[in-house]
């Protein structure tokens, strides 16, 4: 395990509506306020896109994404890491449970899901934690 300790800076409170694409309003958002870290909670409606459920093997190699449409509206709530990158962009790292009826659906945001209707989003801001995304040459993922 690696840990960094930071401190707490300023929330933010989002209102996402129809048709904005998580987690690209987001990052977008992150950029604008130069949010360096922090801590996201969303809840609100999802009406398409897709999420990664898992990866097609757990043996080692590059990670190849088992992708889940979503193509009716689904209830959701998420949470979530947001750092940057290497090259000083900020980067999601989300999982959402999406549900309808008695259907439910778990996984990664990061492909890209829109809004329907609504979503409300807390950013809780962490400063000082110099923590950053680095790609992962063995996994081909973005790692804190």
């Amino acid at each position: 395990m690696r840990a960094a300790e930071g401190s707490l800076g300023r929330v933010f409170v989002l209102r996402l509506e129809d048709g904005d694409r998580i987690p690209d309003c987001i990052e977008r958002f992150a950029a604008e306020k130069g949010i360096e870290g922090g801590l996201c909670a969303l809840l609100g409606g999802i009406g398409s896109g897709t999420v990664v459920a898992g990866p097609k093997s757990a043996a080692g190699g590059p990670v190849v994404p088992i992708l889940q449409r979503i193509s009716d509206v689904h209830e959701a709530a998420a949470i979530g890491t947001l750092f940057m990158t290497e090259d000083g962009t900020p980067r999601l790292h989300m999982h959402a449970s999406l549900g309808r009826g008695d259907e439910t659906r778990t996984g990664c945001v990061r492909t890209g899901l829109n809004v329907w209707t609504i979503c409300e989003a807390v950013i809780i801001e962490i400063l000082g934690t110099g923590l950053v995304r680095k790609k992962d040459p063995e996994t081909g993922l973005e790692l804190l």
